[in-house]
This record gives C-alpha cells, structure tokens and sequence, in this order.
C-alpha cells in the first residue's frame, strides 16, 4: 500500500457532481480536488462535504459495532474469542482493504453501487445497491426494539412491565426513527452528532462490562476456563453456522463510502477511518467478550437477551449497582445513533439511482434549503415505518416477518459478492498515484479478494440451513430462498421499468 505523504496528501482528482437548477444531479465532471472545493462553494445546492476523520471514524464505529454480539459471542463460550479473530481476518480485513482501494479510486457517492457499475455495468450496479437497501428494511424496527428493551433497565423495578407492550415499542421506535430522518434531512452537519452520540456510546458500555471482568477476576478469579481446548473452536456443523453470525457482525465499514460526495478528502479520509475502526471494533468485540466470561460462566449468558442482561448479572455478583442504568441509557443511545447512521447511509443508493434514472428522478433531488437527499431519505423513512408495525403484528404477519428478517441476513452479503468481485475485476484498471493499492499490488489483492467471497459464499449458504428447533426445515428453506429470488426479481423489474421509461423520454425528447 502506497502511504507515503507525497501521495496521501497530494490534491488528487475527484469525481464531482454538478447538479442543475432543478436540483437534480447530473453527469459527473473531474475536476482537481481545490476546483471541487470552489465549485461547491459557488454552488449551494448539492451534497456538502462535511464529514471529516473524526466524524468518519465514529460513523465506522456507530455502523460496524452492534453490542448485542458480544453477549451472542459469550453465550458460546471462551471459543468465541477465536472465531472472532478468524471471522476478522478473512472476512473484515478482506473488505477493509477492498473498500480503501475502491474508494480511493472512485471516491463517488454511492460506494458500492460506483464500484460494481464499473465492474460489471449499470444492472449489476443497481442490483448490488438494491440488494443492499433491501436487506436493511428490517433493520431500523430490530434495532429500534432492542433500544427501547434497554431503555426498560434504566428503570427496571417501574417499567419492567413495559416489557411486553407493543404500544411502548412502537411509540418509541416511531419517535427515534422520526429524530434520525429528521436531523438527517437537515443535513449530515447536524445529523453526524447523533452518530459521534452514538459511537461515543458504544464504547463506555463495552469498557464497563471490560472493567467489572477485571474486578470480578480479582475478586473471584475468571468464571470460565481459558484453556486450549476450551479456546479451541468445535467442527461439529451447528456451531460452524454460529461462525456466520459473527462474520456478519463485522459487516459495515463500506457504509462511510456510500457519502463518498460528503466527505472532505475521502481519498485520504476513507483509508485511515477504515483501518482504525477495524482495531477498535475487533477490540470490542474480542475484550468485551473476554470481560462477559471472565465475569460469568457462559451458562448464564443468554444470546438472546443481549449485553445489559449480561452487565445485570455481573453487578449482582460484583456491585456497583448505578451502572446498569448507565450502561442501559447508553446501549438504548448508540443503538438510536446506529440507525441514524445506517438510515443516511443507505438512503444514497437511490438517491444515486435516482441521478442515474434507474429510479424516478425525485430520488436524485436535493433539498433547495438543506442540500440532502430528502425524497431517498423519507422513503426509508415510510418503509421504516411500515416495518416498525409489521414488527409487532399479529402471529401471522409476524411469522412473515421473521421470514423475511432471515432472507434479508443472506440479501446482505450479496452487495458484498459484487464488492468483492469489483475489486479482482478493476485490478486491470490503471491505478493513479492517488490510488491506494493493497500492499503486494494485484496478486496480492486478488488473494484476499478470493478469501472474501469464499467467507461471504459460506455464510450466504450457512444462512440458508434452518434453526433446529424449526418443525418443517424443507419448507423453511423454500422460503427463504424463493423469497430472496422473489426480492431479487423484484428489484430487476424495477430497473428494466426504469431504464425504459428513460429510454422512451429520450426517445420523445
């Protein structure tokens, strides 16, 4: 990888985006970075690039960290910890550096959807952006669940009966989500602080659950064995799938490429927020694991109540009874900061699609005041919302829904296929001095791009297999699969419909 200062610090050419008096953004021109910097200031009314290496690197925290895997990770005992190194090294670091290398190429809004479209053409680009946006519709209810079960512990005696209340879930998801689109339709200016919150958040948790193990281990000595064959992960095929969930937990630091447009200097920005968010969400990760099993035996640690349980536990064994509610308050925040984050990410996939007709060209429109992509960021919000009560519906629809949140785990990785893909295939670009290339150069690359999609094929197949408990497995897995081909299909209509529709207007014109 080419750091030196001559390189990294140069004013490369970046892809800038003109938008017209409509608001509608249109082809992009290249122009010298100081260039880019005069033009936006002459011209109000397009994306602001307001994102530095702070903002990125908390944005890559918010995104990339999710709490509730450490008490998954615990709850399988001290074998965990060296799954999460393998799920790490094969999985996390191969798309780390491919997303360094793409980005630092084609620094372009849209991430992605940018680097699959010119691998692969304009299909491959919108099915890799409508894969990705797909899989996170049942993401902002999930997320917005888990914040408001943890908003219960801060209070646990009072509003424990808040437990079982569809009203209360609703309401409250419903409130944060409206706060993320809102201050996210103002503009990433005002809308990051509620991701740094977030970021910032997600650590003082992590860090209590790392301390009271560190006092539990002095005062008891470590609740579970650390020994070579408990360290030793099994072969056995039920806990081969629980590996994919912990390589899914390292999903995430391509979303900060997806504000390319946004970001000052991503060239130079992207690939220092990246490889410092990789060491410290593997150091959540890994320590905060260590810390819930040197505190309890990974009997007690259930996977499905997630990380304040586990921080309950710990102080009824240790004290310090005023962190629970402290760590509540906290976990509940960066859960809301990661919606918001994940909520601005992903509203610029067609909100690019948009520029590039494949989606109505009110996708592609700013906000004449704000300058963001208002119509792609209410969309998700109404779909949020939509699936936010589809959450709580009756037996039924539920069932459909936990169908549905289980076929969107394997839509996730498939952007990551085309990520992967685009990096072996645009190694016969030329790279610029301004490029970022893997230490190695293309042989090298190829590598770890190969290991990529070989860990993000096994964890799409693993997904696929059904729980054991499920009483009809053939029937579990048609549906899964019949359903992401149904979304898939789904998603190439639209843009058959749209690439039409374009051609005929231009036809007309």
């Amino acid at each position: 990888m080419h750091w030196e200062y001559g390189q990294i610090f140069a004013e490369p050419e970046i892809p800038h985006t003109k938008v017209d008096e409509t608001g509608l953004a249109s082809n992009p021109t290249t122009v010298t970075a100081r260039d880019a910097s005069s033009a936006e200031s002459e011209n109000t009314n397009q994306p602001k690039r307001v994102l530095g290496f702070r903002d990125l690197l908390l944005f890559y925290v918010v995104t990339g960290v999710s709490l509730r895997w450490i008490a998954t990770a615990a709850a399988a005992g001290p074998s965990s910890i060296a799954i999460w190194i393998g799920a790490w090294l094969v999985f996390y670091v191969p798309l780390a550096f491919s997303v360094v290398e793409l980005s630092s190429r084609y620094p372009d809004e849209g991430g992605l959807y940018v680097w699959s479209k010119k691998a692969f053409g304009d299909f491959s680009g919108f099915m890799s952006a409508w894969a990705y946006w797909t899989s996170n519709l049942p993401y902002f209810p999930a997320v917005l669940y888990f914040a408001a079960s943890n908003v219960i512990y801060m209070r646990q005696n009072a509003w424990g009966h808040l437990s079982n209340d569809a009203t209360f879930y609703i309401v409250f998801s419903l409130l944060t989500l409206t706060l993320a689109t809102v201050v996210n339709i103002v503009g990433l200016n005002v809308g990051k602080w509620l991701h740094n919150l977030g970021a910032i958040a997600m650590w003082i948790p992590a860090l209590i659950v790392i301390v009271m193990g560190g006092i539990a281990l002095h005062r008891y000595g470590s609740a579970n064995a650390f020994t070579r064959h408990t360290l030793t992960p099994s072969l056995h095929f039920k806990d081969i799938i629980f590996w994919s969930l912990l390589v899914f937990a390292f999903g995430g630091c391509e979303t900060g490429s997806f504000l390319g447009g946004e970001i000052k200097n991503p060239r130079r920005t992207i690939p220092w927020a990246v490889f410092a968010a990789g060491v410290t969400v593997a150091f959540c990760y890994i320590v905060g694991t260590v810390g819930v099993l040197v505190a309890l035996p990974s009997t007690e640690v259930s996977n499905l109540q997630g990380l304040v349980q586990a921080i309950a536990k710990t102080v009824e064994r240790v004290g310090y009874f005023w962190t629970l509610p402290v760590a509540a308050f906290l976990i509940a925040l960066s859960n809301v900061g990661a919606a918001g984050a994940y909520l601005a990410a992903v509203a610029r996939l067609p909100f690019v699609a948009g520029i590039d007709r494949f989606l109505p060209p009110a996708f592609g429109r700013l906000h004449p005041r704000w300058n963001t992509p208002w119509v792609a960021l209410l969309t998700q919000y109404v779909v949020g919302v939509l699936f936010i009560f589809l959450g709580q519906a009756g037996t039924n629809v539920k069932g459909a829904y936990d169908v549905l949140a289980s076929m969107t785990v394997i839509v996730y990785f498939i952007p990551y296929l085309y990520v992967f893909a685009a990096m072996i295939k645009l190694q016969r670009e030329p790279a610029g001095a301004e490029v970022i290339r893997v230490p190695g150069g293309k042989p090298v690359a190829v590598l770890i791009s190969v290991v990529g999609l070989l860990t993000t094929t096994a964890t799409i197949l693993l997904s696929v297999v059904p729980p054991a408990d499920d009483p009809n497995k053939l029937l579990a897995v048609l549906k899964i699969v019949g359903g992401t081909a149904a979304l898939m299909a789904a998603g190439g209509w639209i843009y058959w419909a749209g690439t039409r529709k374009h051609r005929l207007a231009r036809l007309k014109a």
